[in-house]
């Protein structure tokens, strides 16, 4: 099993772009390249790194990729078709988990709950709270079938766990996986950080989640 150690930084939620990129500096980069699936044997170059604040977390992806589409733009719609990056956590030790995924273009699917069936939509007051700066910009586009690098910067602030009220990450130890997958693309991939052991992709399967570890 993975472990992430993430460092907390002094940043206000409402910094600079330029002041969020310094602080996620800091941080190490670490690669999503699990295949667990056979027959999805493509793998994009993936990164993320993370650090986290009194507010927030702070996520970075950054992707290298053979095609990149975008379509979805409505957040809490099919955004997992597209070029899609994804955070899945858990806060907690009652079995609630959170699925934050993000296409390339910063539209965003978000919800909670303690299985794949019967989860918990956010609402858009909740979502519309995620700071997104990505670098192909927010304009829709249908698959682009050349090689594409791009990169998406997050700040998603703790009230986005709308399960958890005034949840704070400080010294604690969650689990929590990161992804990157195209379910759409002319060749669809799947691929996690921490391995996950099942017969078909399903990202939601929080028993193979990692360990997080957030300094004080």
């Amino acid at each position: 099993m993975k472990e992430l150690i993430v460092k907390k930084v002094n940043t206000a939620f409402e910094a600079t772009w330029d002041e969020i990129q310094k602080s996620l500096e800091t941080a190490d980069w670490n690669v999503i390249d699990t295949l667990n699936w056979e027959q999805f044997d493509y793998c994009p170059l993936v990164e993320f790194r993370m650090v986290y604040s009194d507010s927030a977390f702070l996520l970075q992806y950054r992707v290298k990729e053979q095609a990149v589409r975008a379509i979805a733009t409505n957040d809490n719609g099919p955004v997992w078709r597209d070029s899609c990056v994804e955070f899945f956590t858990t806060p907690a030790d009652d079995g609630i988990y959170y699925n934050f995924e993000f296409n390339c273009i910063g539209t965003c699917l978000l919800s909670a709950g303690a299985a794949r069936n019967g989860r918990e939509s956010a609402q858009n007051s909740v979502i519309s709270q995620i700071r997104r700066n990505p670098s192909l910009g927010r304009h829709p586009f249908a698959e682009r079938k050349e090689e594409t690098e791009w990169d998406i910067t997050l700040v998603i602030p703790y009230t986005c766990l709308f399960k958890h009220p005034d949840y704070s990450p400080t010294g604690k130890t969650i689990r929590a996986n990161f992804y990157k997958c195209g379910d759409d693309l002319t060749v669809p991939h799947f691929v996690s950080w921490n391995p996950i052991e099942t017969p078909r992709p399903d990202f939601h399967r929080p028993e193979f989640f990692g360990i997080v570890k957030f300094e004080v």
